[in-house]
């Protein structure tokens, strides 16, 4: 099985023997939900603005963008924005292309994978509609119409106004996405129905023609971002919108696409590799892979199938280069991540937004899968089942946010731990991925079954900046800076000395106080109950594009936080500085779930931790580096566990 998830990840044909299949548990990918919120409408005839075959059926598949839950548990279908009951419109449209391209791809996937034909009918159908939203003619050519009302007339300029406006009048997140689904659906159909496949074809390359104009003429530029030079070649500056095109360019160069793909291809590959911060465990972004070019703080999960994307890319591409930061971000950063809370909306750096949906939960899982088949690591493999588990009620509500009866994955959950019940397009989309891959490899549906539930989490704590004695706490007008958020909406400034109270721990802690970091900022000395710990400089490089002056950057001091420490201090000795919060993390981190556990370790040496599972539990413990690779495996009986865990690396425990 596992070659067969390798298969359904990288575009390949598959069937699945029938021996197989008789074998298989029941699948967890149910379709109702999404073809309940499929619909056909009749467009009228529209400027530069056709499909496949339109004058033989003049009806096209698309798609309702939200489905709302009603009191007696039914949902109805809607579309975005305010809804005019005389004119049957919405403000925004009923049916969008962000959502039709990425159904397009689950139908996709699921005829790959179990060769229904009501899914590869239902793929075709949703590619006719999306090609129709694609601007085909015109100096717009290859781009793409965001929204479409209830009778098939186009929306370009929605209300609220997206970006661009109107939608089609340059590169964007919806285009990224048409060329993800165009990608998959001509690998897909050129054997099936090659008049069809060429028809994709077509439309791919005038998406690519867009790509080149409006992206990547910008290919080897650089644009300054904080005293730091990022690529300007990216679409609409994102490492993740980027990466969406990608999975499609993938794809398509995979089947056969010319070199027009292929550059495409390859330089959108090279952008998001030039996206990663520090690569180490205990410094920011702590391996990851940034999502916004014009932003050194801003780190969240939906869309940021940035790993996913590069390790794809490296393998059509045959660049080894490319992997590795996609195998970073997978093996350092998003065991991390499961500790401290799971897929977060928003680090920006501090854990603001903890509001957690599908889209950034089935990111994780994507990329961990990706990552785990270009390298052969079984750790990553082991990861991507446990980070699925979010589906299954690992999470902050501990409940199910996907119903394998129905289809449905609801619309999130709330920091504070509240389903939102809806189960709109883009839920139901990224649950449904997710469940294709654990479909595709029963063992990663087992592990994710058995970390349905977090029973114990040790990880990063925040003290606020304004909880401290001394300095000057601030307001500010807005908590947004323009690319990152005060954390609590206030922050302290140190103009002479601060000191702050902090919880006492039982192993060392990492210190990184959050500074605004600005030309001319001053420099602060940290210590804790009067043991010097290390030194902030607070003068951080020219803004460039950034949107706003300075960055909110969290700076790992030199010296790790003694357990029984209880005061932190802050000495200014040259300027002032502001401080947004205090991040203190753990050296080990962990997060036990029902029958498995991570570990994760930010120290410079090997570490070892108890970890507490069921008394008679026989556990398997595998440790791996900060690559991935195996260092050890042992096993152990419960119910404390001696776990070793390598520097910079994750271990793994099951059973």
């Amino acid at each position: 099985m596992r070659a067969l998830a390798v298969a359904v990840l990288v575009g390949l044909s598959t069937v699945v023997p029938a021996s197989a299949a008789a074998a298989a548990p029941a699948p967890l990918t149910n379709l109702a939900h999404l073809n309940f919120l499929g619909d056909r409408t009749t467009p009228p005839a529209q400027p530069g603005h056709t499909t496949y075959r339109l004058a033989e059926d003049p009806s096209i598949g698309v798609l309702w963008t939200y489905a709302d839950r009603r009191d007696d548990g039914h949902y109805d279908r809607i579309g975005g924005g305010a809804y005019d009951a005389a004119t049957n419109t919405y403000s925004q449209g009923a049916y969008n292309a962000d959502d039709i391209a990425r159904a397009s791809v689950v139908y996709l996937r699921h005829w790959r994978l179990t060769g229904d034909q009501g899914s590869r009918d239902h793929a075709y159908e949703l590619l006719r509609g999306l090609t129709y939203l694609q601007t085909a003619s015109g100096p717009d050519a290859g781009n793409v119409v965001l929204w479409m009302q209830p009778d098939g007339t186009l929306h370009p300029s929605a209300l609220p106004p997206e970006q661009p406006d109107p939608s089609d009048s340059g590169a964007s997140y919806w285009l990224a996405r048409s060329i993800w689904a165009l990608g998959e659906g001509y690998a897909d159909f050129r054997d099936t129905d090659p008049a069809f496949a060429g028809f994709l074809k077509g439309r791919m390359e005038l998406a690519i023609g867009a790509l080149n104009r409006e992206v990547l003429d910008r290919y080897g530029q650089w644009q300054l971002v904080d005293g730091v030079h990022v690529p300007a070649w990216l679409i609409v500056d994102g490492a993740d919108a980027s990466a969406e095109a990608v999975l499609g360019l993938s794809a398509y160069v995979r089947a056969g696409g010319g070199s027009s793909a292929r550059s495409a291809l390859t330089k959108l590959a090279e952008g998001i590799a030039h996206m990663p911060g520090s690569s180490s465990a205990g410094e920011w972004p702590y391996g990851a892979i940034l999502p916004w070019a014009v932003s050194r703080s801003d780190w969240h999960a939906w869309a940021a199938q940035m790993p996913s994307a590069l390790a794809r890319a490296s393998v059509v591409l045959h660049r080894p280069d490319l992997l590795r930061p996609a195998v970073t971000d997978a093996a350092v950063f998003t065991p991390y991540l499961l500790t401290t809370g799971g897929p977060d909306n928003g680090w920006l750096p501090v854990p603001i937004d903890r509001t957690q949906i599908a889209y950034g939960a089935d990111a994780r899982v994507e990329s961990l899968v990706a990552t785990a088949a270009a390298t052969g690591s079984r750790g990553l493999h082991d990861l991507a089942g446990i980070a699925a588990g979010w589906f299954f009620g690992a999470n902050t509500a501990g409940a199910p946010v996907y119903d394998p009866a129905t289809g449905r994955t609801f619309d999130g959950v709330s920091g504070d731990g509240v389903v939102n019940r809806n189960s709109g397009a883009e839920s139901t989309i990224h649950g449904l991925l997710t469940m294709l891959a654990l479909d595709a490899d029963p063992s990663l549906a087992a592990t994710a079954r058995a970390s349905a539930a977090i029973r114990h989490r040790e990880s990063a704590t925040v003290v606020e900046g304004e909880s401290a004695t001394g300095g000057t706490v601030v307001t500010p007008a807005s908590a947004w800076t323009g690319e990152s958020q005060w954390s609590g909406g206030k922050y302290v400034t140190v103009a002479s000395t601060a000191t702050w109270s902090i919880p006492s721990a039982d192993q060392p802690r990492l210190v990184s106080p959050v500074v605004n970091q600005v030309p001319g900022g001053g420099r602060t000395t940290w210590s804790a109950d009067g043991h010097g710990l290390g030194v902030v400089n607070g003068d951080g490089g020219p803004q460039g594009v950034s949107p706003a002056p300075g960055a909110l950057l969290p700076v790992t001091l030199s010296k790790t936080l003694a357990p029984g420490a209880h005061t932190l201090t802050a000495t200014a000795t040259s300027g002032e500085s502001d401080v947004d919060a205090l991040l203190l993390r753990p050296e080990v981190s962990q997060v036990v779930y029902d029958h498995t556990a991570v570990l994760q370790s930010a120290a410079t040496g090997p570490r070892t931790r108890a970890v507490t599972v069921p008394a008679g539990a026989r556990v398997s413990v595998t440790s791996y580096d900060g690559r991935g690779r195996t260092v050890r495996h042992t096993t152990a009986p419960g119910p404390t566990v001696e776990v070793p865990v390598a520097p910079g690396g994750f271990t793994v425990l099951s059973w």
